[in-house]
């Protein structure tokens, strides 16, 4: 037996030992992926592949599974592919198999969670770990091993199509909510002992894009990359052992990200501390010579993503192609840059354990991993924790009175409406739109099905997508899981339920305005179902790709709720959206608003459970909302003398039309109870900066039901060398009451926590007064305190703490 196959050693004693015996064909194999199809006239996708296989290969993208009817299915083609690969490869090097994992695997039967954003709505680390693990079974069980997960990005700008694949606009809570989902996809193995690892994105800023634009230049500098960008990233490396990364598409100062030494070694690597592997986001370094216009061919582009640290390209050759081959075959490029790249590869696949366990389980085994009966209730739970409840007069819960509901929408006997982008559900639907937005697939805006010209919603170029064939994807993919009428019907089966379209997802259309009316004219009491479509490609009004100047609700729908006030009926809003509501008329007409986002196959169970009062909502805002586009951005910790901290210095306190002020803030979040905070102590009172502050409250339910609060913790720096945000939110904690019942809360504060970079970039504990806000949201502080840091350090950021440690008594 060969020596790399002696598990007794390290995986980097095992690589090194298979890298000294392999050819420059075979190691260059080992860098790239491959795309494989299953749509092309039934044409076996194995053997279309074996050519590009010749010498085994990197890695293979499992997006196309999606197709495929179960997964056993699923399971018989990775084995049939894997053995091809390692017929191939010399040394018989096992392929890693790639998949999307943020909302869940894209295999027949697997669990769909909420969007991101519904997650970081409930403030749930532990919940968190849990989805995870079973994301990370599931695809396991199919013999993947890269698990396109977490999205760490820091979101601040809703015209972005790609808002609601980010946990929120905090950094300190995406670290939270982010680091928990790496260790829980990486802290389990099969039972035959295979591991999986997270490949988080998108390295880094990718948020914070010029106009919103999906890929554009980044205009963010390197301070606030590494504090605010940076810090759900770091977070992940240092306290979860992240072992994957994807860089994003944009450009920072003249550099694409995905072919930037100062980024992807000097940042991530020698700064960051990352041990793992980079795999480049779909065609990135094709984008870096296509679009950024970088360097002189596709070779040279090629070898500035790899020198600069990027692992391996995906999902097909481009830069890591035969020119790049004939440039170390012939010496013009480093050898070295080449063995580096591909020891880090071979480590991995040692580490995930795929030399001895190659395949996807089958029969029995298979089952067994893949399905668990408590995996719905995980989903049911994020998506009850998902729902904000923003505005209620006293309409809600439902009064048992009621006895006929207008329930009024395009979407409310829609199931497809519950799932956004990156769940199963909706990048399958994506592939039938007449053009594809997806990035890296083809070409954005490219028409991929046919020229047929394709109905568009009334003053839009969205396209309407009514044919049957896309609800089959979700009847498929989820039979049984109802729409939120379906699932009013069957929880109200003494409430007559009357259901009216109204108004569409987009555009200008009031054709629907006099039946929906006269049905609200009729009820008790009318729900509307308000928002746009979260998908991806032509049928989609936000997602990757799909960017928008506009942030409230469409023509068609805000002027609805405006007639519709006129009758004078209670009215209850349910947003859904990849975005979050923004609208003048909801807030002053509407008596209750539920945001509830992209709740997934859990979906009109949550929102029932809501509007009925089984649940009482306690989710809270993972962002600000601007009150227009022309707001943007709006952020709660925005740094000391802008925003609404700018009133005093050189101008009014708020823009001319519209205040400073965010339309609803940061961490808000209604309940149908109350909760009254007392009792602060802050010990001790002065701390070193390595000592810990202890900061403890009680919180108590002073309702008449059960519920949850999301205690907030927000720290101020009073007094500093550098400007810094005007508050950062520093810890959360989950307190679960009956009425009547306390409960006393406990944050450990690190003061390396509040670390920033000095003005010669070095991390700094400043000595100094930190001021202790602890309250509801941003805007609703309760309790207020002081501590002192009493002497400045100076400290590696890696080694920092990113969020307190919170304790329920």
């Amino acid at each position: 037996m060969e020596r790399y196959m002696y598990t007794s050693l390290t995986p980097l004693e095992r690589a090194e030992d298979l890298l000294r015996q392999m050819s420059l064909e075979e190691k260059m194999a080992q860098t790239v992926s491959i795309f494989p199809m299953f749509t092309m006239m039934g044409l076996d996708s194995v053997e279309m592949s074996r050519n590009d296989c010749r010498f085994g290969i990197g890695s293979i993208s499992t997006l196309e599974v999606r197709n495929l009817e179960s997964p056993e299915a699923v399971s018989d083609y990775q084995i049939r592919m894997q053995k091809m690969v390692m017929d191939q490869s010399p040394h018989h090097i096992p392929a890693m198999f790639h998949m999307e994992g943020l909302c869940g695997a894209f295999i027949q039967d697997a669990l769909s969670l909420p969007s991101g954003v519904s997650r970081g709505s409930g403030w749930d680390p532990e919940l968190e770990e849990k989805l995870a693990q079973v994301v990370s079974r599931q695809e396991r069980a199919a013999g993947i091993t890269q698990i396109l997960a977490p999205v760490l990005d820091v979101t601040r700008d809703p015209r972005m199509g790609r808002t609601g694949e980010s946990y929120g606009e905090d950094p300190t809570l995406c670290a939270a909510l982010g680091t928990a989902f790496t260790r829980g996809i990486q802290k389990t193995q099969r039972s035959d002992g295979l591991k999986a690892e997270s490949v988080a994105k998108h390295f880094l800023g990718f948020h914070n894009s010029m106009g919103g634009i999906h890929g554009a230049e980044g205009i963010t500098g390197p301070r606030q990359l590494r504090e605010l960008f940076g810090r759900p990233f770091q977070a992940a490396i240092a306290e979860a052992g992240l072992k994957g990364i994807m860089p994003c598409y944009c450009s920072f100062d003249g550099e694409a990200t995905s072919t930037s030494k100062r980024f992807l070694t000097g940042l991530l690597r020698d700064e960051m501390g990352f041990d793992g592997i980079v795999c480049s986001d779909y065609s990135a370094i094709t984008n870096a010579y296509t679009f950024d216009k970088l360097f002189d061919s596709q070779a040279e582009a090629g070898l500035r993503a790899m020198d600069a640290g990027m692992d391996m390209e995906w999902p097909n050759a481009f830069g890591y192609s035969d020119g790049l081959q004939q440039m170390f075959a012939d010496g013009s490029a480093d050898m070295a840059i080449l063995d580096r790249t591909v020891l880090r590869i071979l480590t991995t696949k040692f580490r995930m354990g795929l030399f001895e366990h190659p395949f996807a389980l089958q029969g029995a085994d298979l089952r067994q991993e893949f399905a668990d009966e408590n995996d719905y209730a995980l989903t049911l739970q994020s998506a009850r924790q998902s729902m904000i409840l923003l505005k209620n007069d006293g309409v809600l819960p439902l009064d048992q009175a009621i006895k006929k509901i207008a329930v009024i929408g395009d979407r409310a006997d829609n199931v497809r409406a519950l799932f956004g982008g990156y769940t199963n559900v909706a990048m399958t639907e994506s592939m039938l739109a007449q053009m594809n937005s997806i990035a890296g697939i083809g070409t954005a805006g490219e028409i991929i099905y046919n020229d047929t010209p394709v109905a568009t919603y009334p003053g839009t170029k969205v396209q309407i997508d009514d044919d049957p064939s896309f609800d089959q994807v979700v009847i498929k993919q989820k039979p049984g899981c109802p729409s939120i009428l379906q699932e009013l019907k069957n929880r109200l089966p003494e409430v007559k339920i009357i259901w009216a379209k109204g108004y569409p997802i987009v555009g200008t259309d009031t054709s629907g305005y006099e039946e929906a009316l006269s049905a609200i004219q009729e009820a008790d009491l009318a729900i509307l179902i308000l928002g746009g479509k979260w998908s991806s490609g032509s049928i989609a009004t936000t997602g990757e790709g799909v960017d928008t100047t506009d942030i409230n609700l469409p023509p068609c729908q805000e002027q609805f709720i405006r007639e519709a006030a006129l009758l004078g009926k209670p009215l209850v809003g349910i947003h859904l959206d990849g975005r979050p509501i923004s609208s003048d008329a909801a807030d002053e007409y509407l008596d209750a608003i539920l945001e509830a986002w992209a709740p997934s196959e859990a979906g009109a169970q949550a929102i029932v459970d809501v509007l009925t009062g089984a649940y009482n909502p306690g989710g809270k805002l993972p962002v600000s909302i601007a009150y227009n586009a022309g707001q943007i951005p709006v952020i709660y910790n925005h740094p000391n003398g802008s925003s609404t901290h700018q009133a005093g210095s050189i101008g009014f306190a708020d823009y001319m039309d519209r205040p400073h002020q965010a339309r609803y803030p940061f961490g808000f979040g209604l309940s149908y109870t109350t909760f009254a905070y007392h009792d602060l102590t802050i010990s001790p009172e002065s701390v070193t900066s390595e000592g810990t502050v202890e900061i403890s409250f009680t919180v108590t339910n002073t309702g008449t039901v059960a519920g949850t609060e999301i205690a907030q913790l927000y720290l101020q720096d009073v007094r500093a060398h550098m400007v810094r945000p005007c508050m950062e939110l520093a810890g959360f904690a989950r307190v679960s009451l009956e009425p009547g019942g306390s409960r006393r809360v406990t944050f450990k504060v690190c003061p390396s926590q509040q670390a920033y970079l000095d003005v010669d970039m070095q991390w700094t504990i400043e000595k100094g007064t930190t001021h202790v806000l602890v309250g509801a949201s941003s805007l609703d502080i309760r309790l207020e305190g002081d501590f002192e840091v009493n002497a400045t350090a100076y400290i590696e950021g890696q080694k920092r703490r990113f969020y307190a440690e919170a304790t329920v008594d």
